[in-house]
């Protein structure tokens, strides 16, 4: 895919969900080293990028990291990679990775699958901002 940007990690993320939202917006906050870009699953580039994945992976509205075709995290293994490159502060969070994955990752399916209810969607895609720009790709 020409369109991605180098060096890199791009989070693939529910664009209408209002948890991811505010998700996206508190790691954006935190991403000094400018490590970050972003995509909505239901984007066109967020749909290229999900067809480049196993199968599983494509059927999932579950957050995804994406380093390259080779090189990529989901669930909550993709909330510690994260946490590992936001910096020091949250690197406290990895201490759930000594839970096994099948364990974490039924605590995000749990989450994942009420997060509408508890959290609320939104009609659109939310829209950067003049400043935030650079940060999406579309």
């Amino acid at each position: 895919m020409q369109h991605l940007p180098q060096h890199k990690k791009i989070i693939l993320f529910d664009g209408l969900c209002n948890l991811c939202n505010a998700s996206v917006q508190f790691i954006i906050k935190r991403d000094s080293k400018d490590v970050f870009r972003f995509v909505s699953l239901q984007s066109d580039m967020g749909r290229k990028i999900l067809g480049k994945l196993p199968l599983k992976i494509q059927k999932t509205d579950s957050i995804i990291l994406f380093e390259s075709d080779d090189a990529y995290f989901y669930k909550s293994e993709a909330i510690f990679e994260i946490a590992k490159s936001i910096g020091i502060i949250f690197y406290c969070l990895l201490i759930f990775r000594l839970i096994p994955t099948i364990i974490s990752d039924k605590i995000y399916d749990h989450i994942a699958q009420n997060r509408y209810r508890w959290f609320g969607k939104k009609e659109n895609c939310l829209l950067p901002t003049k400043d935030l720009v650079s940060k999406f790709l579309s």
